[in-house]
């Protein structure tokens, strides 16, 4: 057939360009050491930050919500769906994490990136009938490929500022016009590691009228008082904050979640499709993050944060002395840039021969010459294990 045909030279040329992405098979639950392709690794593929997707009391809880709740939800969360166990997870998140707003409350998406969608072109559409654009997103050019979408999906004009740049954000505002303004950004960027200027943004948004969409997905459960994420960490407080972040990261379970306004809720809830056009995700998984944010806020939380900046802290030492370039990162992702796409394909081949799993990342992920190592830091890393991943890097043959 002509369209196999033009896929297979497609797949072709990805491989011409070392860009062919590969999966490998957890044959484990995901931890620090655990079995993969028939093999045992170290593991520093996951973002599973504080070593909980395995924890035993989040089994528990989810074998505990699976016995009270069933396995499916059976409908939408407007059509039946909505369970107990997803409405004291909602209020549970809008107790723990939403101390930047007055009346914040939460709503619970399957995934982040579901919640992304859903923000961005709920909050830019709002006149349904209307054909005109209403509204304008500011997007810093690294983030996430859920936010980049969400924009796409929403009527709006779009308009890119560069990584980080609060005085070229600011031109853009200023000559702004439409009633609507979301300046969106990540607050921990997924492939550097650095932190959003989360304060220059909110007197930003401040200024001109936006609403600061901030997503959250690797600060949560890390950084702020008690892992109640970055806008804590940064102690920010304002009615025109949006804040998103997952529980499949540090939390170690599953969904994610969106805290505003009530107001801010209520109209996704009636405007956002990806949240009103869906299964519900199982009771039983609500249930288990609900264990989850009790066990982040706990002395065990806290210790498990501790014992994630000494792993950062060692790791960045280490890095220095391999022969390539270690981003300023002080966050559990640490990216160490090789440039070209095979070289790097090679050297994380090399490392996965040694029983370490380090992905590979190129483009479209990060610009093209930027391809890089991801080596993403648990709480549950021993000393040991970093050691073994530098003595790997400073032996790799490229």
């Amino acid at each position: 057939m002509e369209a196999l045909t033009i896929l297979a030279n497609h797949l072709r040329e990805l491989d011409a360009q070392a860009l062919r992405r590969q999966r490998r098979c957890a044959e484990t639950g995901c931890a620090a050491h655990m079995q993969v392709d028939g093999r045992a690794v170290i593991n520093f593929a996951s973002n599973d930050y504080l070593g909980l997707a395995s924890h035993p009391k989040l089994i528990e809880a989810l074998a505990d919500g699976a016995t009270r709740y069933g396995v499916g939800s059976g409908g939408s969360h407007l059509l039946g769906g909505h369970s107990r166990a997803h409405a004291l997870l909602e209020d549970q998140l809008a107790a723990f994490a939403g101390g930047f707003i007055d009346k914040p409350r939460a709503l619970y998406f399957c995934t982040g990136y579901m919640a992304n969608l859903a923000t961005l072109s709920a909050l830019a559409s709002p006149a349904k009938s209307s054909s005109e654009q209403t509204a304008t997103l500011f997007s810093d050019a690294l983030n996430h490929a859920s936010l980049i979408d969400g924009a796409r999906l929403a009527r709006a004009n779009v308009q890119i500022y560069p990584h980080a740049d609060t005085v070229a954000l600011e031109t853009l505002l200023s000559a702004c016009k439409t009633p609507l303004k979301l300046i969106v950004t990540d607050a921990l960027f997924s492939m550097d590691g650095d932190l959003a200027p989360l304060h220059e943004l909110l007197a930003l948004a401040e200024k001109y009228g936006a609403w600061l969409v901030v997503d959250d997905a690797h600060g949560f459960g890390v950084l702020g008082s008690h892992g109640a994420g970055t806008l804590s960490a940064f102690g920010l407080r304002s009615p025109q904050l949006i804040y998103i972040a997952t529980l499949g990261k540090a939390a170690g379970v599953a969904g994610a979640f969106v805290i505003a306004h009530d107001t801010v809720i209520e109209w996704l809830i009636q405007r956002a499709r990806p949240y009103i056009f869906t299964t519900a995700s199982p009771p039983a998984v609500a249930h288990a993050a609900s264990a989850s944010l009790s066990l982040i806020a706990s002395s065990e939380g806290q210790t498990r944060r501790q014992q994630l900046q000494q792993r950062i802290t060692q790791t960045r030492a280490l890095l220095q002395q391999t022969p390539w370039r270690a981003l300023d990162s002080v966050t559990a992702i640490q990216p160490l840039i090789i440039g070209a796409n095979a070289p790097t394909l090679a050297c994380a081949a090399q490392l996965a021969a040694q029983g370490l799993w380090v992905p590979a990342i190129r483009p479209p992920t990060v610009a093209p010459g930027a391809s890089r190592l991801r080596i993403s830091l648990s709480a549950n890393h021993s000393s040991a294990d970093l050691e073994q991943l530098s003595a790997a890097l400073l032996a790799s043959e490229i």
